[in-house]
């Protein structure tokens, strides 16, 4: 499962810039970072500016073994694509940025459609909804752009916001996640397309306020968090099963998920403004165990491919988003030790016992060299395994091996002229599903 962050601080006209961003990042144990490209009407290239912000980000994340996905939206609900004209202007330009970076695999299209911050109409005269109907169709072009130029990325729709007010008549126009996605799939029918709109789906499940954590369920609203998973895997199934378009079985990622802290009178020199009384911030031990409990339920929904945090820094002004594991001068909090060891359990298969999960270690054997009259070979399971290793049909060695981390084997035999044959088994410690195998054959 991914863990990662959204995240635009890479995006940085210095190289150097850049790459401290990406290892700050993979040193909270963050491995997958989203960063984000902004459309404006007329526009069908990526501008100049922002091709080298980008280039230099994803070139980092490249140095840093961090894996980019980009997302793609309007600059602002003023900036909608309504028009035939303009959705053809968006889809050929997050083409060109698909283009541009053949390294990226992953891109999502658009941002919280459902709401009035990030798309205009949300609602027609008699109600209806607008803003499904068109991101639909915006979806569909954008989907048919990128694959023409880029036919093995992932596209993912969605990104939707997980609570919304579905009244045509309020003061701010907004749909719940529960009505925009019905509309989606709804309208997604109504087209008659016979291909996909997306291959994933992202979510932004946060909790009404950081105090509340993630496991509060939503079962009698129309509000979606990390706790009503069934719910929009429901939902999502309703939309689309029996179409062209996958639904229940869709993947998911949660593309943004904070919780924020509070600020130590020490660091409030950093931060700006006044912090809205509906955020409730909480301590960094307390951020540190949600991001952790976040990371623990995701591990266990089959569909969900990642969770990304909000952020890796936090933003300086106070009505924005402190929900970084650093403040805003870069300085890491109390809560980054923990959240690194909680993404690196998850990437060791070692968050969470998920009830029907079973995972096979993938084994990965080379040969070392021979020391004091022994052969030595290294192994490396990619998640916490136990193992059994045999040289010629020989004497079995057992123990048990991190994931990640190369154990090094030491088969009590010198090795003598020919070939030979190393075998190892591998079960994992947690999830246990069939016992891997892997062979190595080598000349000494």
């Amino acid at each position: 499962m991914l863990v990662g962050a959204a995240e635009n601080g890479a995006e940085a006209a210095n190289m150097a810039l850049a790459k401290a961003a990406m290892e700050r990042a993979q040193t909270a144990g963050l491995t997958t970072i989203r960063m984000t490209e902004t459309w404006s009407r007329g526009e069908r290239k990526l501008p100049a500016d922002d091709r080298v912000k980008l280039s230099n980000a994803i070139g980092a994340a490249t140095f840093s073994d961090v894996r980019v996905i980009l997302s793609i939206y309007p600059y602002g609900s003023s900036q909608t694509p309504l028009t035939q004209e303009q959705q053809a202007d968006f889809a050929a330009f997050a083409a060109d940025v698909a283009e541009a970076f053949p390294t990226v695999h992953d891109f999502i299209v658009g941002n919280e459609p459902n709401l009035n911050r990030f798309w205009l109409p949300q609602f027609g005269p008699n109600g209806e909804d607008l803003a499904a109907q068109s991101y639909e169709s915006l979806l569909a072009a954008t989907y048919d752009a990128i694959k023409a130029v880029r036919p093995h990325s992932t596209i993912y729709g969605g990104a939707v916001s997980p609570r919304g007010g579905d009244n045509p008549e309020g003061s701010r126009p907004t749909h719940s996640p529960t009505a925009f996605i019905t509309d989606l799939g709804a309208a997604y029918r109504a087209s008659g397309r016979q291909v996909p709109i997306m291959d994933a789906f992202a979510f932004h499940p946060y909790p009404e306020y950081s105090s509340l954590g993630p496991n509060f369920p939503h079962p009698r609203s129309t509000s979606i968090g990390l706790a009503d998973y069934d719910k929009l895997v429901g939902l999502l199934g309703q939309a689309f099963d029996g179409t062209a378009q996958r639904g229940s079985g869709l993947p998911i990622l949660y593309d943004e998920f904070g919780i924020e802290t509070q600020i130590p009178p020490a660091e409030a020199d950093l931060y700006t403004g006044a912090e809205p009384r509906t955020t409730h911030p909480v301590d960094e031990a307390t951020q540190a165990k949600y991001y952790r409990q976040a990371m623990a339920m995701t591990y266990c929904n089959k569909t969900v491919m990642g969770i990304l945090l909000f952020h890796v820094v936090d933003e300086a002004p106070l009505d924005r988003w402190q929900s970084g594991v650093y403040y805003a001068d870069d300085t890491p909090k109390s809560s980054l030790p923990a959240v690194r060891a909680a993404a690196d359990a998850v990437h060791r298969n070692e968050i969470a016992s998920c009830p029907g999960l079973e995972l096979t270690p993938k084994i990965t054997l080379k040969t070392l060299p021979p020391q004091d009259g022994s052969t030595r070979v290294s192994l490396t399971c990619d998640l916490d395994c136990r193992y059994t290793a045999q040289l010629d049909g020989g004497r079995k060695l057992r123990g048990t091996a991190t994931g990640g981390v190369a154990t090094t084997l030491v088969f009590p035999v010198a090795p003598q002229p020919g070939k030979h044959r190393v075998d190892a088994w591998s079960l994992a410690t947690l999830n246990a599903g069939p016992v891997g195998h892997r062979a190595l054959t080598f000349t000494s």
